[in-house]
């Protein structure tokens, strides 16, 4: 995976050089998106620890194709990140995504809170395995998109929202999934969930970064970190790095 800073940057230009290739290579194709979902189950979740049959059930009934801009609909279910906007914004690997949910541990009477859902893909997914959702974006352009593609999705419910702040009108939640990496967790996040709730978030520094989960009891918070997951950072989340003063 590529790592933050000058080279990140350089290594990131070029996956999504590679991905382009192979977007443009496939364009002419008719993709059975269908088949593409099986295997996307068959050859990315399933051979990395993925165990939860509602994961698969899930992501394999949602059309990722549709969440993704039109020129990228033929790789949608590749194994990469693929590129939402211009602002570096991305639609996380399913891999991820999946190993994501698993650790989220969503149980059917649940309320999620989804953070930076971009198109609505990851809000589509959890709204199959949880009673209610809310999802929220930062971006205009991410959220209007999100908002018509879930219009229909009675149990989820978009906001426009600053990211790092949640959304305390509908708190507490069960669960809070972020939806990318984040180099710090607020403490705004952690008190909008119910005791004994968990937020889940790719967390760290580049090419350090792991899937982690926040466990709040009695006011307290344990974190354990899981499986790399170098995936495309979140606005919004970046650690604060002290001033330096030259006397």
């Amino acid at each position: 995976r590529p790592q933050d800073g000058a080279h990140g940057h350089q290594a990131r230009a070029a996956l999504i050089a590679a991905a382009e290739c192979i977007k443009d290579r496939v364009a002419g194709f008719m993709i059975d998106f269908h088949q593409a979902r099986v295997n996307m189950v068959d050859s990315q979740l399933r051979p990395n620890g993925i165990t939860d049959r509602r994961i698969f059930a899930a992501m394999q009934t949602v059309p990722r194709e549709n969440y993704v801009p039109d020129a990228w609909r033929n790789v949608a279910y590749m194994d990469e990140d693929i590129p939402l906007n211009s602002g570096g914004r991305m639609l996380m690997e399913p891999m991820s995504f999946g190993r994501m949910l698993q650790l989220a541990n969503i149980q059917p009477d649940d309320h999620v809170l989804v953070v930076g859902t971009a198109t609505g893909y990851s809000a589509a997914v959890v709204a199959l395995m949880a009673a209610q959702v809310t999802a929220i974006e930062s971006e205009p352009s991410l959220y209007q998109s999100a908002k018509d593609r879930l219009a229909d999705h009675a149990n989820v419910k978009i906001v426009e929202a600053a990211l790092s702040n949640g959304w305390m009108a509908d708190a507490p939640y069960d669960c809070i999934l972020i939806e990318g990496r984040i180099e710090r967790l607020p403490d705004t996040l952690c008190s909008q969930v119910k005791d004994n709730g968990r937020v889940v978030a790719s967390f760290g520094d580049g090419a350090a970064a792991r899937l982690s989960t926040w466990t709040v009891t009695g006011g307290r918070v344990a974190m354990r970190s899981f499986h790399e997951a170098m995936v495309a950072p979140l606005p919004g989340f970046e650690a604060i790095r002290p001033e330096f003063v030259f006397a």
